[in-house]
Order: C-alpha cells, then sequence, then structure tokens
C-alpha cells in the first residue's frame, strides 16, 4: 500500500490508533522507545571536551533502524510524533540524526491525547525540533550518567558487587534512612484524654476534656486526671455555648503524575509502577467495539500541569448541568498557582472525553484499567463543581469550671463530594458527627466518663505515596522519574518494603554513610532540588547546558577522587548461624545477598550449601501439631504463613495463627487485618474478638 508521509512513534499500540485516524496518505510505524544512548560498557561521555556525550545505536535496534530507514526513503516527509515531553523530543532529535532529516524542517508533532480531532489538529501545525528541550534531557542524562558510573565501580570495590547510586535514588535512599533513625530515636511521652458519652434526651454524643475555666490544658499523667476527676462531683453538665458555622470545602485540582500516583496508591493499593503502565494503556488507546475503534481514554499522563483545556471545561460544564444541575457548577475559576519548574506545555491528566462515563465503557476496560479510569474521569469532573458545604457545630458543656467540648458536623450540600472525595495518607475516612439540638443552658447528663491513657506515635515510615509526596515537595527529581527511582533501591535490596512501607536494610544504611561521607553534595536535598531547576532553565534556554554540567562536576570530581584515596574496604561480616553445614559439618554462616540475607557455609567454595532464612512466629503447626509456623513470601513479595515441614506437612493461610483454638469449634484462631485495625477470628466459624490493647 502505497503512502505519501511516514510518522514515526514510540509504541506499537499507538501507531495502530494515529494510522487509522491520519487515512492511505500516512503510514505510522513505531521506534519502540529510544533508538540511541549512551554505552552500557562504559562512560561514553568526553569529559575534557564540554561533555560531549558519545550516542550509540542501542543493541537489538538494528532491524528497527533498518526498517526506519526504508520507509523513509519512500516518504515525501518523515514526522515525528514521540511523546510531548523532554524524553520525546530526545527521542525524536535522535531519530532526525539516524534518518538525516534536517533539524530547520516543521517535521515534529505532539498531541496531549490520542484522539482523532487532537491528533488531525497536530498534524496542521507541525514544528521545529525544540533543541533546548533535548538539552534539558541530555544534561539529564549525562549528569545522571557521571554520578552512576562514578560512584558505583566505587561501591563494587570497597563494598559487594552490584551496587549502585544515584541523584535521586541516593536522596530517596537519605529520607528513608533518616525517617528510620528518627524512629529509633524517639522516645514516647505519656499523655491522656477524657472522653465521654453525654445525653441530651434519649439522644446520645460524645464529648472530650478541653480544659479548666474555658482554657484549654493538656493532661500529661495520672495525677493531673485525677485532679479533673475529683472535681466532676455529678452527672449534670450545662451547656454553655453553641457555635454553628458553615463551612466551604473545595475541590481538589486535577491530577498531575504525582498526585495520581499518591492517589492510585491511597485509593488503589496501586504501586507507582502499576498506576504508570496502566496509565500508558489508557493514554495509548483501548478498543471500544465497532463503532469507534481504538481511543486514547485520558491525555498524556507525565505532567506537572493541572490545567484544563477550554474544550474540556465547556465538555464538563454540559455533563456537570444536565446530570446533577446547575447548582453542583462551579462558580469560580480557581486561582492556581503554578509549581515551581512544573512543565506547563500541557494539561492536567483527564479524560479525553468526559461523556465516556466509566460505566459506558466498563466492558472493554480490564480491572486495573477501569478502577484508574474512575479515579481519573471523578477527579477531573469534580475539579470543576461546587464546593462541598458543611454545617458545624461546636457544644461547650462545664461543671465545676472543667470543659468538656462536643464537634459535630454534617453535609449540608454534597457539590463535589456527590462524585469524588480525595483521599488522606492515613486511610481515614470522614465521617458525619451529628448532635442533637443543643441551646445555652440546656442540662445534659453524662452517662460514662472514662480517662485514656495514651503515648506518643513515632513518625511513620514512608509509603510510596508520601514518599512520592515528599520528592515533589522537595522539588527532587521529576514524577516520571519516582516510579523507576523507588524500582532501583528495592531491587538492590537498599530498602524494603514492611506492611507497604518502605524500612531501609543493612546494606541500605551502609550505602547511605558512604554517600553521606564522600559525596555530601549529592544526598543534599537543596542541592538536588536546585540542579532541577537549573534543568528546567535549559528547557526554557535561561542557562547553557554544559555550563550547568560543569559547574556540577567540579566539585563532584573532587568528592570523587577524595573518596577513591581515603574510602576504606567495608567488610560486611558474616555472621554465625549457629548450627552446623547438614552437608560437610562445617559452621553455617548467615551472609548478605542481592535479595537479603540468607544461610550458607562457612566451607564454600568446596561446599556450596546454602538455604533460606525462615521466620518463625512462635506458634506449632495446627494441623500437624509437629512442624512450627513460619513466615513465607510469594513470589510477588505476599506473605503467608505455613508449616516448616512442608511439604510433610501442607498447612497454609493467609492469615496469622496466633496459637491458640477457638472456644465454640476448636479450630485454630487467626489474626485477621480489618478496616480500623487488627482483629482475631476463627479459621472455621464465626467466631471473633478484639485484639487486647
Amino acid at each position: 500500500m502505497s503512502y505519501k508521509y511516514l510518522v514515526i512513534v514510540e509504541s506499537p499500540a499507538k501507531a495502530k490508533t494515529i494510522e487509522k485516524y491520519l487515512g492511505r496518505n500516512y503510514k505510522v510505524v513505531a521506534s519502540v522507545g529510544h533508538i540511541r544512548d549512551l554505552p552500557k560498557s562504559k562512560m561514553g561521555i568526553d569529559i575534557e571536551n564540554n561533555f560531549e556525550p558519545h550516542y550509540i545505536n542501542i543493541r537489538g535496534k538494528g532491524p528497527v533502524i533498518k526498517e526506519l530507514k526504508k520507509y523513509a526513503k519512500k516518504a515525501e516527509k518523515v514526522y515525528l510524533a514521540a511523546d510531548p515531553d523532554r524524553e520525546g523530543e530526545a527521542i525524536a532529535w535522535h531519530l532526525a540524526h539516524i534518518l538525516d532529516l534536517d533539524l530547520n524542517d516543521n517535521n515534529r508533532v505532539v498531541f496531549n491525547e490520542i484522539t482523532k480531532e487532537a491528533v488531525k489538529q497536530a498534524f496542521k501545525e507541525p514544528r521545529k525540533i525544540n533543541l533546548d528541550l533535548v538539552d534539558a534531557q541530555q544534561a539529564r542524562r549525562i549528569l545522571d550518567r557521571l554520578v552512576g558510573y562514578s560512584i558505583s565501580p566505587l561501591l563494587w570495590k570497597k563494598v559487594k558487587k552490584g551496587l549502585s547510586a544515584g541523584r535521586v535514588q541516593s536522596v530517596a535512599l537519605k529520607m528513608i534512612v533518616d525517617r528510620e533513625e528518627e524512629i529509633r530515636k524517639f522516645e514516647p511521652e505519656e499523655y491522656w484524654s477524657i472522653p465521654g458519652t453525654f445525653l441530651k434526651k434519649k439522644a446520645k454524643f460524645s464529648a472530650n476534656f478541653y480544659g479548666i475555666n474555658g482554657k484549654k490544658v493538656k493532661l500529661s499523667n495520672e495525677s493531673e486526671v485525677k485532679d479533673v476527676m475529683d472535681k466532676l462531683t455529678s452527672r449534670d453538665y450545662d451547656v454553655t455555648k453553641v457555635t454553628k458555622k458553615e463551612r466551604k470545602r473545595n475541590p481538589a485540582l486535577p491530577f498531575t503524575t504525582s498526585s495520581l500516583q499518591q492517589e492510585a496508591a491511597r485509593k488503589l493499593n496501586f504501586r507507582t509502577r502499576k498506576t504508570m503502565m496502566v496509565a500508558q494503556q489508557l493514554y495509548e488507546g483501548i478498543k471500544l467495539g465497532k463503532g469507534q475503534g481504538t481511543v486514547g481514554l485520558i491525555t498524556y499522563m507525565r505532567t506537572d500541569s493541572t490545567r484544563l483545556s477550554d474544550t474540556a471545561k465547556n465538555e464538563a460544564y454540559d455533563y456537570i448541568v444536565d446530570t446533577y444541575g446547575k447548582e453542583y457548577l462551579g462558580t469560580k475559576k480557581k486561582a492556581t498557582k503554578k509549581a515551581e519548574g512544573a512543565q506547563d506545555a500541557h494539561e492536567a491528566i483527564r479524560p479525553s472525553s468526559v461523556l465516556r462515563t466509566p460505566e459506558s465503557i466498563k466492558e472493554f476496560l480490564d480491572k486495573d484499567q477501569f478502577k484508574l479510569y474512575s479515579l481519573i474521569w471523578s477527579r477531573m469532573l469534580a475539579s470543576r463543581m461546587a464546593p462541598a458545604v458543611m454545617d458545624t457545630m461546636r457544644v461547650d458543656l462545664s461543671q465545676n469550671d472543667i470543659n468538656f467540648v462536643a464537634n459535630g458536623s454534617k453535609v449540608k450540600f454534597q457539590g463535589f463530594m456527590k462524585v469524588y472525595i480525595e483521599g488522606k495518607d492515613n486511610g481515614k475516612e470522614e465521617k458525619d458527627n451529628i448532635l442533637p439540638e443543643l441551646i445555652v443552658g440546656d442540662v445534659v447528663k453524662s452517662v460514662d466518663i472514662e480517662p485514656k491513657q495514651h503515648f506518643t506515635q513515632p513518625p511513620a515510615r514512608y509509603s510510596e505515596a508520601t514518599l512520592v509526596k515528599t520528592l515533589e515537595e522537595q522539588g527532587v527529581g521529576r514524577p516520571s522519574t519516582y516510579a523507576p527511582t523507588l524500582e532501583t533501591i528495592q531491587r538492590r535490596y537498599y530498602v524494603k518494603l514492611n506492611a507497604r512501607r518502605f524500612e531501609p536494610t543493612e546494606l541500605g544504611e551502609i550505602v547511605n554513610t558512604i554517600m553521606c561521607e564522600y559525596f555530601p553534595q549529592i544526598v543534599n536535598l537543596s542541592f538536588t532540588a536546585g540542579m532541577e531547576e537549573k534543568l528546567d532553565n535549559i528547557a526554557e534556554a535561561k542557562e547553557n547546558w554544559v555550563e550547568v554540567i560543569d559547574k556540577y562536576y567540579q566539585p563532584f570530581s573532587k568528592e570523587l577522587a577524595t573518596a577513591e584515596t581515603k574510602m576504606e574496604k567495608i567488610q560486611i561480616k558474616d555472621e554465625p548461624a549457629g548450627f552446623d553445614c547438614e552437608l560437610c559439618g562445617s559452621p553455617m554462616v548467615i551472609k548478605l545477598g542481592k535479595y537479603g540475607k540468607f544461610y550458607a557455609c562457612s566451607n564454600f567454595p568446596e561446599c556450596r550449601n546454602t538455604m533460606a532464612i525462615v521466620k518463625k512466629i512462635g506458634v506449632s503447626c495446627p494441623t500437624c501439631k509437629k512442624g512450627d509456623v513460619i513466615e513465607k513470601k510469594t513470589k510477588k513479595n505476599r506473605i503467608f504463613y505455613g508449616c516448616d515441614r512442608y511439604p510433610e506437612c501442607e498447612f497454609t493461610s493467609w492469615d496469622k495463627p496466633i496459637g491458640r483454638d477457638c472456644p465454640k469449634c476448636e479450630h485454630y484462631l487467626v489474626q485477621k487485618k480489618v478496616r480500623g485495625g487488627m482483629q482475631i477470628i476463627c479459621s472455621n466459624c464465626d467466631y471473633q474478638e478484639d485484639i487486647q490493647k
């Protein structure tokens, strides 16, 4: 089939969709990502010659390049339609080099969504390749190569093989290690609360101790609590003040890459990498049955912008009015402060058409695609809706100058909350707390007042959502780099996920100590954030990329020279395992490997016996009564429990056995995670009990 124009995109899925939109004069093919890169076997940067990069064709891309050249020869014109960001601009530039295209030609085409209208419009307005964006991408790549290929060999030589360091990954690791240090040093402080249940006629409500004589008082110990309780001599409390207010709550802005990653982690339990993978599928297009074909369902998913196009706003306006009524329409345009260094070339992440509701296309999406599309669709729609209105009520109660306060709220007008409510990092959801109608002068009776002792809690370890949020707030890296960064520090076994929270390993702490001692500039938050700002300046033609890299490299090269001469070899000592090798009788030791600790024979290499380290939970197997229950992991790192006599005994359980039997049916009891905490339940019947605190 003959064609006039060749269009090169990044992915085969995208190529198929776009070719259908453009018609028979166009041939659309995929480069399948980058076709040129720095070599893997060496640095590939001429430091003495203005950091000149030495690019080579990526191994295995020979057939793709050959095909692209063949197609390009037959075309009257070649269009480069890689993704609309710095990485996409660099891919277009490399393609132009390979195919000998004129850099002054208007052959670069960009679109934020893969819909027929957007693609056709983009081809009416082709432009030149933006060399400033290419320079910014190239500067980032060279900086990362200089750091990674300089420090990693040093870590291999001084610590162990297979380690790596990087500009963003080293900062992320330091944040996780610093948080762990805070947790270790944390000393809990005692404090008390005095919650009470009160009665107005038949209506019960809750209130908490506030203070004395109208002044807020903190209770630090039991003696202070006793002083308060001694003054409460009656069940009667006077209502001394009632404050009613109306509070407005505004909707969240549409998604950026970072906020999508955070919300998908909170609401859908998606890992960062999974979020980006599913978003890519939605962006590149899904087959929606006969008549519609393949359609890109969302706009480009790598963006720092919260801006929406006028078309999207108008479509949302009509949908809100038609579906919910005019009162649900947001009246004011919200003023938004552009994030520092935001790549605002395109829009927020939104559905390509808000009229394409999640339910209307559910049959064409898999489970994960439907969940993520629903999240993006509802967030964007809610952002154009009216604020929610809450009625709040505060009631002050008093007896003998001891003050209790009850706070109540209820939703008066749902507004955007009819469609979407933003998730919280602690997983708690807001609920209505409705108080009975009370007026000053009323007397209410106490039903139950029971002081409670508490202790302050250490700061929580980072989850993927909170780490991404903190990295973005500190201006470290770009949201598009967070997924591979988090993956790398786990793959290197610098950190592990424990109950969905990052915990540094011994190896991670060793590497972080080295980085802090010898490369303080790299792990310095403000320095790394400042470098991101300079990369943005390069993209905006405000700074020269060679000068930026040189300013970074000069102090770094001095740190590197110092580290090479002063860093001593770190021997990660083997720990005695406390038992002998079953094959040769030599003592077994605990070694630190690529995937964590394991048992190995000390007589290596003569004896190569190794064993996995099993974690006993201190409970006998409820099936065979002979073995011990141990903690195991699936290939996807999910914890389950089984008998250490497997395969003789095949006992397994997702829930943790607690070593007691059910008083009703005598089957074993397990500890199960439920909403709001943990509960003990029977593995067979409906018996359950709360965990004793």
